[in-house]
């Protein structure tokens, strides 16, 4: 009995190794097809370009970053949908900052599958000296639409304390 039992570990074994090299191995066939690197330069490049609007106060340039059904998750404010409310709102921020502060977005981390990539990056504010302000992450989903990506959601937290009101 105890050879049958054996007998039978040894082949659920094999099949299961079997099953996870199989797996494995259609995985990096998908894989192989996706440039990676291409898509996370496609991308670095629409953070840099939101950037420079930002710098520039640009609300327009900013926003090209957005599909029209996006919706952003910001830090301490209600979501905003679509690419109108978000516009409005950055439109808002830059024309109230007086600052001179800038901000450098950077791809930490991309996920792509198909026509869908999730991006997982850090952002810094610095001063107009060059002197770290502040610095957080975000997440962005991409969808390519109409041959080029568009963020169809992100969201941004901060690493600073959370202020105490007491």
């Amino acid at each position: 009995m105890k050879k049958y039992i054996r007998l039978l570990g040894l082949l659920v074994f094999t099949v299961f190794t079997f099953a996870a090299c199989t797996s494995t191995e259609k995985k990096e066939t998908v894989d192989e097809t996706v440039d990676v690197e291409k898509i996370r330069g496609e991308i670095q490049a629409m953070e840099d370009a939101y950037a420079a609007g930002e710098k520039n106060k640009d609300a327009d340039a900013v926003v090209a970053y957005y599909s029209d059904d996006a919706i952003s998750y910001s830090r301490n404010k209600q979501p905003l949908s679509g690419k109108e409310a978000i516009r409005e709102s950055i439109a808002n921020n830059l024309a109230n900052d007086t600052t001179g502060n800038y901000s450098v977005y950077k791809i930490v981390d991309l996920f792509v599958d198909g026509d869908a990539a999730v991006e997982i990056g850090s952002w810094t504010d610095f001063d107009p000296d060059g002197n770290e302000m502040d610095n957080g992450n975000y997440m962005s989903y991409f969808q390519k639409r109409d041959g080029k990506y568009v963020c169809v959601r992100d969201m941004s937290t901060t690493t600073a304390p959370v202020e105490s009101g007491m």
